[in-house]
């Protein structure tokens, strides 16, 4: 009976064409796991035991090709309306003059713009006598506009300079001498350490009678990012001397390890 029962059902078409498609996904799954153990033969499956691992520093002496000059306009006046008034007058005066030395709109950036209230403090009661209790003052308002100019033509940053005092401006500090590009300086500082990596890596190798491999980790720092010049701060109207601002190089410096697989 159990034979019949075997019979009937591998008898039947539709469960022996389900069996046939069960075997052939099976097949081609087993097809599969192989491919993939024949592809990974041969691969570590754990991190590399045989490593050696080497440090390289760099430098990138580059001249700069830009220089940011920062520069604020100031005035006080007992209402705000006026404080402003008065700073943004002399703002315009100021950004009317810079258009003129070739700097185009697109290098001139408002980096802040503050209202400042100005207090009277009382004055000091005398030791032992008795003072009413007082509060400070507002006097008045302050109003200051702080502009980073960026000079591309480094033979005019004196110039410049001297033309802001000229218009009585405040707080001026500068310059920034940078490159356009603010990559490019570190850029160049890594591919002169990994140079340098590189070759002790091989030297070390070629001591120890071995050969590298693969590159199994990396890692960097970087500094020696320039610092601006400070020039003095300009207070009043009248005829200023161009400075002398040399804008020299500035240097890039970067540190990498590389670790290499033996083979």
């Amino acid at each position: 009976m159990q034979d019949d029962f075997f019979h009937d059902l591998f008898g039947n078409g539709m469960v022996r064409i389900a069996l046939v498609g069960t075997l052939a996904i099976l097949a081609l799954f087993l097809l599969a796991e192989a491919a993939s153990v024949a592809e990974n033969l041969g691969r570590p499956t754990a991190p590399a035991s045989d490593t050696i691992t080497v440090s390289g520093d760099g430098t990138a002496v580059l001249p700069p090709d830009i220089a940011h000059i920062t520069f604020s306009v100031e005035n006080t006046a007992k209402a705000v309306a006026d404080a402003q008034a008065a700073t943004t007058k002399q703002a315009n005066t100021v950004l009317a003059w810079v258009a003129t030395q070739g700097i185009a709109q697109k290098d001139v950036k408002t980096l802040s713009y503050t209202i400042t209230p100005q207090y009277a403090y009382p004055q000091p009661c005398p030791a032992g006598v008795l003072c009413p209790i007082s509060s400070p003052t507002i006097t008045g308002y302050q109003v200051a506009e702080t502009v980073q100019l960026t000079v591309r033509n480094l033979d005019s940053v004196g110039a410049v300079l001297g033309g802001l005092g000229s218009e009585g401006v405040q707080n001026v500090s500068g310059p920034d001498f940078a490159l356009a590009d603010p990559n490019a300086g570190p850029d160049a500082a890594r591919a002169d350490a990994i140079t340098n990596a590189k070759a002790q890596a091989e030297t070390i190798a070629s001591e120890l009678g071995v050969e590298l491999g693969r590159i199994v980790n990396f890692s960097e720092s970087s500094g020696g990012m320039p610092y601006p010049v400070m020039y003095a701060a300009v207070v009043g109207k009248g005829a200023a001397a161009a400075p002398s601002v040399p804008a020299g190089e500035n240097t890039y410096t970067a540190s990498v390890s590389i670790t290499y697989e033996l083979r």
